[in-house]
């Protein structure tokens, strides 16, 4: 038993587990070190984070009041188109235009030769004059009772004295009274036939007259200044009076002024106006362009499409323009309210909205709601969040506080914010 024991090893000693214990505070320590510089490090950068100024490019907001050019497609009209119909049955005798015939008020066009109509002309001015003739004779009749009515009063005053001086008899008396009476009937008579004769005159002379106007539609005349655009007839031609559903004789257009309607939407129809210039672009002559005035609109819009139907006149005189050509038409609308003009690379989309970022006079940073107006591409209206003349910061940052110091860069072309925007 007592070698048994010898042989048992002795317990370990303390300093195994002190080295442990060190290399293990050791450890520790070296973490806590590294944590520690780890934790400093952020530190260090957060504060350079917050105190960091940051150096932005800014611009000046634009307020601007000048009329906004609103540009729009149409088509030119004539200003009057003319379809001229047939208002005599006959032959075309003579023809004195062809399309693209350019005409004065009241030049001859056609000539329809109508036999027939000259005819009853003459035949009813024939009557006029048999009418007239008895109207003649009716006044004649009338002179002669009043000549037989003097006689027979004349004669009952002579037989009325002798009756009553006893040398007539009373039958004469009477006899000569009721002569008198008959002679003034007689001379109502004439009168009325008078009456009866100037009625037929005046309704023959209705008849010749409307005769006379149709003959003068022998004649077709141009309406207006103009140009012939359609012909559809030619000598020996017959045509029929009266076909105003057919195809027309010739048609024409009066094309010193166009017309262009456009349709203005409901966000600018408030500031359109007669008198509004217009500038017009054909896009085969981009060398040129035409002004023109509003002249009229519809007032009320159309309730399919909330637009205005606007007709702008354009004045023509080199008929440099033609009826029926596609062109752009640039309005000159006036505003109702003033606006802010900014680059659009100054706006953000963010959970608050749309915001611009407003370089304040003590070097900080705010920023401001905003409502678009018009979005022009390189630039937008703003109506409402800008009063103009703030300076706007171009792409701020999107991690950038309110109320950040911040730094502007110097602007080349300071005072023109919207040059620098496009840049």
């Amino acid at each position: 038993m007592s070698g048994t024991e010898d042989d048992i090893p002795p317990p370990p000693g303390k300093g195994p587990f002190l080295l442990v214990a060190l290399m293990a505070l050791g450890l520790l320590a070296y973490g806590g070190y590294g944590h520690w510089q780890r934790d400093a490090a952020a530190t260090e950068s957060r504060r350079k984070v917050i105190e960091q100024v940051p150096k932005l490019r800014a611009v000046t907001a634009e307020k601007i009041d000048t009329p906004v050019a609103l540009t729009l497609p149409g088509q030119t009209e004539a200003f009057a188109t003319a379809r001229i119909f047939a208002r005599a049955t006959g032959y075309i005798a003579e023809r004195n235009v062809d399309i693209g015939s350019r005409v004065k008020a009241g030049d001859r066009l056609l000539r329809i030769a109508a036999p027939d109509l000259d005819q009853q002309l003459a035949q009813q001015e024939a009557q006029l004059g048999q009418l007239r003739a008895q109207l003649l004779r009716a006044k004649a009749m009338v002179d002669q009772a009043k000549a037989n009515v003097s006689l027979a009063q004349v004669t009952n005053s002579r037989t009325s004295t002798l009756a009553g001086q006893g040398w007539a008899s009373k039958q004469n008396a009477d006899n000569s009274q009721a002569s008198v009476l008959s002679q003034n009937a007689n001379l109502a008579s004439a009168e009325a036939d008078v009456k009866v004769a100037e009625a037929n005159i005046k309704a023959q002379q209705a008849t010749v007259d409307r005769l006379k106007a149709l003959t003068g539609f022998e004649i077709v005349t141009a309406p207006f200044d103009g140009v012939v655009t359609t012909r559809s007839v030619d000598v020996g031609d017959l045509v029929t009076a009266d076909a105003g559903s057919g195809t027309p004789l010739i048609a024409m257009v009066q094309d010193d002024v166009l017309r262009i309607s456009v349709n203005v939407p409901q966000n600018a129809s408030v500031g359109v106006k007669p008198g509004i210039s217009a500038t017009i672009k054909v896009p085969q002559m981009p060398d040129r362009s035409f002004s023109g005035t509003v002249e009229r609109s519809s007032v009320a819009l159309l309730s399919a499409s909330r637009t205005l139907t606007t007709q702008v006149d354009v004045p023509n005189k080199d008929f440099a323009l033609q009826a029926g050509l596609y062109v752009y038409v640039t309005l000159q609308i006036p505003r109702t309210a003033p606006s802010v003009r900014v680059p659009a690379e100054a706006m953000v989309f963010n959970q608050r909205g749309t915001q611009v970022a407003v370089a304040t006079p003590d070097g900080t940073l705010s920023w401001r709601n905003i409502h678009i107006r018009r979005d022009l591409g390189a630039t937008i209206e703003v109506d409402e969040g800008l009063d103009g003349h703030e300076r706007v910061v171009i792409s701020p940052p999107p991690d950038i506080r309110d109320g950040q110091k911040i730094e502007l860069q110097p602007e080349k072309d300071d005072g023109k914010p919207m040059q620098a925007a496009q840049r």
